[in-house]
């Protein structure tokens, strides 16, 4: 029942700001409310101030005692939530797939799948040397295993 609660504020809220989305959320058995939100522009910490009191305000604190956290996915969070990929469109990517490793940027995320793009330095077709050449590789959501947004310096 309590769980139940807490989800249908949870829900609530993310209606009322259709730019956040949740990533993760867990009751653990002494009521610790953990919540993992992603937005389509970022997250922000009124962002988590406000999910945090939409449901904070709307339980009863003498019917249940709990505690509540409210979080932004993480810089080196994987990437779980398709709309994740379609933020990240133009950001360099490390996908991997139960066969393959890639590393690339992204550069198209549909409702099915996402195209990495990458170059490479191959042998010339004829004659000495090497050429540059424009790799791409499309992955089904359904193939990922881990995504993550390559974080540079």
């Amino acid at each position: 029942m309590f769980k139940t609660n807490v989800k249908n504020l949870l829900d609530a809220a993310l209606i009322e700001r259709p730019d956040l989305f949740l990533i993760d959320f867990s009751i653990q058995g002494d009521n610790h409310i953990n919540i993992v939100i992603d937005g389509d522009n970022g997250v922000l910490v009124e962002d988590c101030m406000f999910i945090s009191r939409a449901i904070e305000h709307n339980l009863d604190r003498e019917e249940h005692d709990f505690s509540l956290e409210v979080m932004s996915a993480g810089a080196a969070s994987p990437l779980i939530n398709k709309r994740q990929y379609s933020k990240n469109l133009k950001r360099e990517l490390t996908v991997r797939t139960a066969s393959e490793k890639f590393e690339g940027v992204l550069a198209k995320a549909t409702d099915t799948n996402i195209t990495l793009e990458w170059k490479v330095r191959e042998p010339k077709p004829i004659g000495k040397g090497k050429v540059t050449v424009k790799k791409q590789a499309d992955i089904a959501y359904e193939d990922i295993v881990e995504a993550k947004v390559m974080i540079k310096f």
